[in-house]
């Protein structure tokens, strides 16, 4: 793995870490009812999707079962189009797919970590 793409991939973690811990203990009625916390949740989906473009091909190609066009594309609706963006996928986003999303960055991280340590391929 390149530098550039372990360090892409833990700013994603970043974010991740950022937009659960805005979210915190809030339900989905309490973020719809708080412009605020919707709107910082959004700039970090937008974030993270931006960052997601910046992966390159090879990690990309590498690991099919990160949904990596799918947060992307996400990105894109959140940014063009926040006024009809629907909230609750959002929130659900936040909730399910955030972590799943971690779980997988923190574990492709982790196995090029060791592939790059002892110079095998597991």
């Amino acid at each position: 793995m390149q530098h550039r793409d372990k360090v892409v991939l833990q700013k994603i973690v970043s974010e991740i870490n950022i937009g659960t811990q805005l979210l915190g203990t809030n339900t989905l009625d309490e973020f719809l009812q708080n412009e605020t916390l919707k709107r910082a949740i959004a700039m970090t989906v937008i974030n993270i999707g931006e960052l997601v473009k910046n992966v390159t091909e090879e990690i990309r190609i590498s690991h099919p079962e990160v949904p990596w066009r799918q947060v992307a594309g996400f990105r894109d609706i959140t940014a063009h189009r926040y006024q009809t963006l629907r909230m609750e996928d959002v929130y659900q986003s936040v909730v399910e797919d955030f972590p799943a999303l971690k779980k997988q960055l923190n574990a492709i991280c982790a196995k090029e970590s060791t592939i790059e340590e002892t110079g095998e391929d597991l």
